[in-house]
């Protein structure tokens, strides 16, 4: 069995939200905990869910977040700022940290109704074909998750990601409008439509490539960090997830805020 360790990668500069990671969230319990606070609840949950996880860490380049971990706990891997997204920085810090274990998770720091099954399913793919380099969950959108990324486009806002597979199960596009188009849908039609969950998994040698490779002209226009591997040539396993009962929605702007309290109550998460 390969061991794993989770990474949550976490920055001040966001551009569509600025200090999200330390935007607070309050629970079913009425207690309010910040962005950062709630990612490390998921990800030690998850930890606590998978044998072979031997540690939960947050990367960051800012003395803000930093703080904000060790006030809860956490420990801390400072990279550069310099770092352009999640998966450049969780590269750096499983260097700077000398990590050594083969499968390494990365957590988005913006989705805190991450179930911990999400993260075994993916760890149990990694597991299951040492070919692979790269995985992520996809989850069916169910009727409310779709026309949550409607209102979000009609109102103009980038909000979550969605992704269309091969027959083989691996991504073949990912974007922030909603492929494939689905505006036909007919009452009782299954949705065609799968949600990119902020979650990866990848083995060291995959970090080290992506550390290398030049951003394309795709990942440029999405803002997708992921579009670097598929522009190259690389695989990424889309390994579809469920959630019967439950919700999933990543805090990507400050309207998220009361959609996402509204799922932890539902949930009763505290």
């Amino acid at each position: 069995m390969r061991d794993a360790v989770i990474i949550i990668p976490a920055r001040y500069a966001s551009t569509r939200y600025p200090a999200k990671p330390l935007a607070t969230l309050t629970g079913a319990n009425g207690v309010a905990r910040s962005l950062l606070e709630r990612s490390v609840m998921a990800a030690r949950a998850a930890a606590v869910a998978n044998r072979g996880v031997t540690g939960v860490y947050v990367a960051t380049d800012d003395d803000r977040i930093k703080a904000e971990a060790k006030r809860i706990g956490a420990e801390v891997i400072m990279t550069d700022p310099s770092c352009a997204n999640g998966t450049e920085r969780v590269a750096q810090a499983v260097t700077r940290a000398g990590l050594t274990q083969p499968i390494i998770v990365n957590l988005q720091g913006d989705a805190p109704l991450t179930p911990p099954h999400f993260v075994s399913a993916l760890i149990a793919a990694m597991r299951a074909d040492d070919t692979r380099q790269v995985a992520t969950p996809v989850l069916r959108c169910d009727r409310e998750a779709l026309d949550n990324f409607r209102t979000d486009r009609k109102a103009g806002r980038v909000g979550g990601t969605t992704v269309v597979r091969d027959a083989l199960g691996n991504a073949i596009y990912f974007s922030k409008e909603v492929i494939p188009y689905a505006d036909g849908l007919k009452p009782g039609d299954e949705i065609p439509v799968f949600h990119h969950v902020g979650l990866y998994a990848y083995t060291p040698e995959a970090l080290r490539l992506y550390a290398g490779l030049t951003a394309g002209q795709l990942e440029k226009i999405e803002g997708l960090e992921q579009l670097r591997f598929l522009e190259h040539g690389h695989r990424i396993a889309a390994v579809e997830v469920s959630a019967p009962g439950a919700a999933f929605w990543e805090l990507n702007n400050p309207s998220d805020v009361p959609l996402i309290e509204g799922y932890l109550k539902r949930m009763g998460m505290d």
